[in-house]
């Protein structure tokens, strides 16, 4: 009896100890992504201004990612289209005018991320015209500071593409025709 105890005892605790480190490691894998990041930027923009306020098109800025994998970030030019005329003399906007003058691009800290092995084509989804930008970058027009909204884990996608019936519920990697590099590389 007493060596059926001990034995009963180590598989109990095996399975509560196996219970934990589970638990860790799904906290862990759910509080990753980068979910409420917010990097100091080069120039204090406020999406709330001119997206909200302003109502300027995410794509009247971000136009590549009609185009391409990228979003992108503008060129200083096209903040000039406005800012040569709108607030000039601003600290802020004087830093745009010495990037243009100087050639050099204006050092953003990107603020979205996934992982390095996902393929995601903003043109993909953009084209599509049922998806808006706020569905994966959150309320942009309400964010003085930039801010990653979305977790952007893989488990995310899947319940977006399932919640507008893109991917079957079961087998993600049916619904990408069997080929895991059409997001994984």
């Amino acid at each position: 009896m007493f060596r059926f105890f001990n034995k009963f005892t180590l598989v109990i605790f095996l399975a509560l100890f196996l219970s934990l480190v589970g638990l860790a490691l799904n906290e862990a894998i759910e509080s990753g992504g980068n979910k409420g990041y917010a990097p100091e930027q080069p120039i204090k923009y406020s999406h709330k201004l001119h997206a909200g306020e302003l109502k300027i098109p995410c794509l009247y800025c971000h136009y590549a990612a009609e185009q391409g994998r990228h979003a992108g970030i503008p060129p200083s030019e096209v903040c000039l289209n406005c800012h040569k005329i709108v607030k000039p003399d601003s600290p802020e906007i004087k830093k745009i005018h010495a990037s243009v003058e100087s050639g050099k691009p204006i050092e953003w800290v990107k603020v979205h991320y996934y992982p390095d092995f996902a393929y995601f084509n903003h043109s993909q989804h953009v084209k599509v015209g049922k998806i808006s930008c706020q569905e994966c970058h959150g309320p942009v027009e309400k964010m003085t500071v930039l801010h990653q909204e979305k977790s952007l884990r893989m488990g995310w996608c899947l319940d977006c593409h399932r919640s507008k019936g893109i991917a079957p519920p079961e087998d993600h990697k049916s619904a990408a025709g069997g080929d895991c590099v059409r997001c994984h590389h």
